[in-house]
């Protein structure tokens, strides 16, 4: 991910960094932002401590495995002498200090998370979690990240202290820069299939969905079982060849039809080998989401970034049941079904109405089918959506009497 830099607020003991989207501005989320807060909690002989707290305000972006790598570049010639929570990732040139060597003496120093687990006298509040911050609308008291430094070379008050500068926030896919921004993935990552009860058409995700120039290193169904549970060399994970080529499938399928509500069926699943999904989510822009009566196995939140419209909601998975979404193979999928009411004024089974409108995963924006692909209804169907539900409970009755 790359971010880009917003503001910068200044006060005598701390400032924050405001990093958005790198597709800036998001209609589903207009205020969601990555702030990082550097508050010097001490002074020293050279210098200052400081915690650094970054909070993911964003309300269904998180930040997975790998984790989160940020940087700046000091404007002067500062040092860290020590880190508690984090890491930097070279030394740099310490030379010219003798006997007491700093931690860090990188220019542009570049800082990871630790591992869970990490010794607990090197560990902070909020540290150690590998890099992997789940979004404010999933888990608001798991989205922040903190480590401390102490810092050397740089002055001993508000006055002298000068403030880092062009700061980067790097991760996994899409993200953010405090430079001018740019694309880090510019494939998408995920596509959209469909089926319904009324119409036999599986309608799979669009050929080459996410791209199809690296098809010649895609793994094989005769090359599975000599990859699946090995050790692999490889730099990154290895993606099954499907005709799509996309990491994640997301399925729509409108299952069921009552006289006052319909039942859907969503599914995710991931063509990744050697890649787990933490903590995923799965945004869903429909019309009827502003009467979701109950989902089943997923936990749902709206998403009402206009007050005026509900029509867009956050799916995730249930803690320790299947909030992780496994490597691709026979636990590499999450599903889950939702209940939802009619409005009679609005409701058809006409144009797709019945599908989403956008779907995204983990953030990023599902590539959906061609609209003229939809499953349609037969004619019977199409008439009234009255009459065809009043037809399935009179069919559901007679099967009931003669069971």
């Amino acid at each position: 991910m790359i971010f880009n830099t917003y503001a910068y607020l200044v006060s005598s003991v701390f400032f924050i960094v405001l990093f958005a989207h790198a597709e800036a501005y998001d209609p589903l989320d207009p205020t969601g932002n990555i702030t990082i807060k550097w508050d010097v909690i001490s002074w020293t002989a050279d210098g200052y401590t400081a915690t650094v707290t970054m909070t993911n305000y964003q309300m269904y972006r998180h930040i997975m495995s790998p984790g989160w790598t940020m940087g700046w570049t000091w404007a002067k010639k500062e040092v860290i002498w020590s880190m508690l929570g984090a890491e930097a990732t070279e030394q740099g040139d310490c030379s010219k200090y003798k006997g007491n060597i700093p931690y860090c003496c990188e220019k542009k120093p570049t800082i990871l998370d630790l591992l869970p687990g990490a010794p607990y006298n090197q560990q902070v509040a909020n540290c150690c979690k590998g890099g992997v911050v789940p979004s404010w609308g999933q888990d608001p008291s798991a989205a922040i990240s903190s480590f401390q430094l102490t810092v050397g070379s740089s002055g001993t008050s508000s006055k002298t202290v000068k403030l880092p500068k062009n700061f980067t926030l790097n991760g996994p896919g899409r993200g953010y820069t405090c430079n001018q921004p740019f694309l880090a993935s510019p494939s998408p990552t995920c596509c959209v299939s469909m089926s319904s009860f009324y119409n036999s058409t599986i309608v799979t995700c669009p050929t080459c969905a996410c791209g199809c120039q690296n098809r010649e290193n895609c793994i094989t169904d005769s090359k599975i079982q000599s990859i699946v549970g090995a050790n692999t060399t490889t730099n990154g994970p290895l993606l099954q060849c499907t005709q799509h080529m996309c990491p994640i499938r997301v399925h729509w399928h409108v299952k069921l039809n009552y006289v006052s509500y319909w039942r859907v069926k969503m599914s995710i699943t991931n063509f990744n080998y050697g890649l787990n999904y933490t903590q995923w989510t799965l945004v869903v822009q429909h019309p009827n989401l502003n009467n979701v009566t109950q989902v089943f196995s997923f936990n749902y939140q709206p998403l009402m970034p206009y007050k005026s419209t509900n029509d867009t909601g956050m799916f995730y998975g249930l803690k320790f049941y299947n909030d992780l979404l496994m490597e691709d193979g026979p636990n590499g999928n999450v599903q889950s079904e939702m209940l939802l009411e009619k409005d009679m004024n609005t409701f058809t089974w006409e144009n797709g109405w019945a599908f989403p409108r956008k779907v995204y995963f983990n953030g990023d924006e599902c590539v959906m089918p061609p609209p003229d692909s939809y499953p349609m209804p037969p004619n019977s169907a199409n008439a009234n959506p009255i009459a065809s539900s009043t037809l399935s409970a009179f069919v559901l009755l007679i099967l009931l009497v003669f069971w």
